[in-house]
């Protein structure tokens, strides 16, 4: 008996080892990558200043901004990890190579990233905020360490009001809870506080990725060339660069004309339009035929599935919550990894559900870029200041660790929330969730439907010459009837 429970205290052990090894490996490569992206986008002259102490406090906060991003990335890789992971469990089930991965693994993984985006919201953020800004108490001694013990006792009073308006939140909406868990801070005020955030992340991405769905089409019709009907590329060309010439002789004619001087300006836009413009069109020259008149297609009709079927998922979810409770995303306390699989549809469907959960987190995050409201965050390369590395660092770290949610939330996967995720109280709610994917659903077809419906006459009118028009010409002006006429004629 003893030795059998020797073996088995060994056994759990080397699962623990290689569990932590692997979740260290893991969290290592993510740190790197991250870090090679930051230093992308970070300000050099911030790092290279001939202040020492300036420079070694900008290099521990894009440390901890590394962190911080690494968790974001971790936190969009759980249910990708965990959905694949259960596939290649029923694909290889006494496979001896496979026998790491496990429910335990995941379900550790899980919990790190939980931890983690607590750490690095409430902590590791918010320190390094105040730790760039700091400069050290008046009369202090000068130094990081100064700036340390500032940022500290920042930190510390913003913890207090944090607490105290949470404290205040819980008492409002659960009384006895509140008075019962006056001093548990780590098992209930962190999570509340946690599940507030992640609320206003799920809300985010309720606004942000039906804008961003509909965004995807034009950023992917930008990175790629476009098919133009009924155009001559090289007479297009020819006058482009001849528009170019033109205006640059104006600029150069600039120093002695006084005239050109007061519209120096406006004719500098006007070249730098007519230079990008001249500079598409010999990339669409050089293009092959089947990249000119196919890749632009084939790219378009990919978005459009991966957006119909996200709209089809959800509204089938939506008939599932009405005909059964259980469709509710809650907590799974045992994932019983490699016993069935998540999708109806087998390994197949699995994949498309991981394709469609990157896919929801590249358009939120194409749309939260592109909202008014936050283009000004949108990162530059080599000119992006630690202010706004923390800042982006932030709004990704909300936005990744709401995905899972997110994804749960409208039916997209039905691998149901793991450790702490699936503790939020209004996940429960079936008013909540079903409004929540009726708004969905409802926002994106609409923007879906305006996207498509524009770019297609836009294309209409760009094809038929109807652009060149001496009158404005918008979409209201031009009906379908006259675009028709003008094809059948140029046609003829």
């Amino acid at each position: 008996m003893e030795t059998d429970d020797v073996s088995v205290r060994e056994q759990l052990f080397h699962n623990r080892v290689r569990e932590t090894m692997i979740c260290v490996l893991l969290f290592s490569c993510l740190y790197m990558v991250c870090y090679l992206i930051l230093t992308h986008f970070k300000k050099t002259a911030e790092f290279t200043t001939d202040d020492i102490e300036d420079a070694t406090v900008n290099k521990i906060a894009l440390w901890l901004c590394t962190f911080t991003l690494s968790v974001a990335v971790c936190a969009v890789l759980l249910l990708p990890i965990s959905i694949l992971s259960n596939e290649v469990l029923l694909t290889f089930p006494q496979s001896y190579y496979m026998q790491w991965l496990n429910g335990s693994l995941i379900h550790g993984l899980w919990n790190l990233v939980f931890l983690f985006s607590n750490l690095s919201l409430v902590f590791l953020m918010p320190f390094a905020y105040f730790f760039t800004e700091s400069e050290g108490f008046a009369g202090s001694k000068k130094g990081v360490m100064a700036r340390v013990y500032e940022a500290v006792v920042l930190l510390l009073l913003l913890a207090l009001l944090v607490l105290g308006i949470v404290w205040v939140a819980s008492a409002l909406l659960h009384d006895n809870m509140a008075r019962k868990s006056l001093y548990d801070l780590w098992e209930y005020y962190l999570p509340y506080l946690y599940s507030g955030i992640s609320l206003f992340g799920v809300l985010l991405l309720l606004l942000c990725t039906p804008f961003g769905l509909s965004r995807m089409f034009s950023v992917t019709g930008s990175l790629l060339v476009k098919p133009r009907l009924l155009e001559d590329v090289e007479d297009t060309l020819s006058c482009t660069s001849f528009e170019e010439d033109s205006l640059s002789r104006k600029l150069n004619y600039g120093s002695t004309s006084c005239w050109v001087k007061l519209n120096m300006e406006v004719m500098k836009k006007e070249y730098q339009t007519a230079r990008s413009k001249r500079i598409a069109l010999e990339m669409r020259r050089k293009a092959s035929p089947w990249q000119r008149n196919l890749g632009y297609p084939l790219a378009m009709l990919v978005l459009l599935v991966l957006t119909v079927m996200c709209v089809l998922m959800v509204c089938f979810n939506v008939l599932e919550l009405l005909l059964d409770e259980t469709a509710l995303p809650r907590k799974m306390e045992d994932p019983h990894l490699g016993m069935a699989s998540f999708s109806m549809f087998g390994s197949l469907g699995a994949a498309v559900q991981v394709v469609l959960i990157l896919y929801l987190m590249v358009s939120s995050v194409v749309g939260f870029y592109s909202s008014p409201l936050f283009t000004g965050l949108l990162p530059r390369a080599q000119d992006t200041n630690l202010t706004q590395i923390i800042a982006n660092c932030v709004s990704l770290l909300i936005l990744s660790s709401a995905l899972p949610v997110f994804s749960r939330t409208l039916g997209i996967t039905r691998f149901d929330l793991l450790g702490d995720f699936g503790r939020y109280n209004w996940l429960g709610n079936f008013y909540i969730v079903f409004l929540y994917n009726m708004l969905f659903a409802g926002l994106t077809s609409a923007s879906l439907i305006k996207t498509v419906t524009w770019a297609v006459q836009r294309e209409l009118i760009r094809a038929f010459g109807l652009h060149r028009l001496p009158l404005t010409v918008s979409r209201s002006t031009v009906p379908f009837r006259l675009l028709l006429a003008s094809g059948l004629s140029k046609i003829q």
